[in-house]
Formats: structure tokens, sequence, C-alpha cells
């Protein structure tokens, strides 16, 4: 005999099975922390582990956010905000595997301040 299951009960099986992959992802992270400094090629293959399993809690959150309820609760779970975090810890793993250059420095700052006065012409001089 087959049951339906409720929004409810998807969801909250969607959630436990997204904080288990995070604790899981948090796991792989251990050996990487304690492995020897000079053992680099090991510790980018772990970090490299760490980036796909980002990618698929990312996949997990985006299901689990086509399956809530679009009516909200008084609590709900923000989707967008969890995958808001993993693309900035994805990115900060890239950003450590794939260093950029160092960009030149543009020694003069910018202003900041865009407005002026009604009566000022286009050809004024810009203020210090």
């Amino acid at each position: 005999m087959e049951t339906s299951r409720s929004p409810a009960h998807v969801r909250r099986h969607a959630i436990a099975a997204l904080l288990a992959a995070l604790l899981l992802a948090a796991a792989g992270l251990q050996p990487a922390v304690a492995a020897d400094a000079a053992d680099n090629a090991a510790e980018r293959e772990m970090l490299a582990a760490v980036t796909r399993q980002l990618e698929l809690l990312d996949r997990l959150a985006e299901r689990g956010a086509t399956a809530a309820p679009q009516e909200r609760a008084r609590y709900h779970f923000d989707y967008a905000r969890l995958r808001a975090d993993l693309q900035r810890m994805r990115a900060g793993v890239r950003d450590y595997l794939v260093p950029q250059r160092a960009q030149p420095r543009d020694p003069v700052p910018l202003a900041g301040d865009y407005t002026r006065s009604g009566a000022a012409s286009d050809k004024e001089a810009p203020s210090p």
C-alpha cells in the first residue's frame, strides 16, 4: 500500500538530507586540516572534493526550495540564504585553489560623492 507524503514531510526529509550532507562535507575537511603542509597535492584533491560536495549541497538546496510550500509559515527555511552561503564557500575554496594574480593598484582614490547642485554646470571641475 502506497501512502502520499505531505509537503511538510518531504520538506523535513530534504532538510535532513541537506544537513547530513553538510556534516559529511565538514567531516571531509578534517583530514585536510590535519595533513602535513608539504602534502599539497592531497590537500588540493581534498578541497576539490569539498567543492564537489558544496555543488551537490547547492543542488539539494535548489530542490528543497522548489519543494517548499509557497505560503510561508511563521518559521521557514531560508534556502536563498543557504545557497548564497554555499556559493561564497565555493568561491573561497576556488580562490584558494586558483589564486588570482595581484592586480596593479590605482593610487588615485575614488571620489564617491556623485551628487551635484542644480546650478552646477557640466564643465565645472570636480571638487577634491
